[in-house]
């Protein structure tokens, strides 16, 4: 009796989606911004001190991208340089679950880091290649916000905007409920008096 092969399949491994599926992952394709990519990779290198690659005028591309972020390693660097401790154990190890857990941690410590949830990326959009352009916007994100906590270094991008919260009295409170807005509208102290609606009917002997 033959022995049943079995077949691994990996996140790596994973067969290509179709339909739908791939019809998204075409038009994410299609958004990948290479000048926002050499934004962020010229940070990233000014951020760490070290070069992604020989030629600094030229983009990696999103395949050269993933495959100097895919380990999780210089991002971990990065948000350390940015707050030491950030992510005390760095994986060096190329196993898939070593790196994997090296994205997730670095996830972890910028959401901790004032990074908004809705600007993160997922571990698979990044180890997989599923949506490098999530990646790239992360680390924008990421840059904004290192400004805003004070960051002395390297800038990316705007300044992250302050919240600007307005704490009114309980006399402040009442007083507004006595205003009338504007959108409620106003007849400015005109009536119905002295309109007639349509002809008035005579009646003839």
């Amino acid at each position: 009796m033959k022995k049943e092969r079995k077949t691994k399949i990996n996140m790596a491994n994973r067969p290509r989606g179709y339909g739908l599926t791939e019809e998204v992952n075409r038009k994410i394709k299609k958004k990948y911004n290479t000048e926002l990519e050499q934004q962020a990779r010229l940070w990233i290198e000014e951020v760490i001190g070290e070069q992604l690659g020989e030629d600094r005028d030229t983009p990696l591309g999103e395949a050269g991208m993933h495959e100097k972020l895919k380990s999780g390693v210089l991002l971990c660097r990065v948000i350390n340089e940015l707050k030491p401790g950030s992510v005390p154990k760095i994986n060096q190890t190329r196993f898939a679950f070593n790196m994997m857990e090296n994205i997730a941690n670095f996830l972890s410590a910028i959401e901790a880091y004032g990074v908004s949830r809705n600007d993160l990326f997922q571990t698979v959009d990044l180890y997989e290649k599923v949506n490098m352009v999530q990646v790239i916007n992360t680390i924008h994100a990421l840059g904004r916000m290192a400004r805003k906590n004070g960051y002395t270094g390297p800038g990316l991008g705007p300044k992250e905007a302050d919240r600007n919260e307005r704490n009114f009295t309980e006399e402040q409170l009442k007083a507004g409920n006595n205003i009338i807005s504007l959108q409620m509208g106003s007849n400015k102290g005109a009536s119905q008096a002295g309109i007639i609606f349509g002809k008035p009917r005579s009646i003839m002997d």
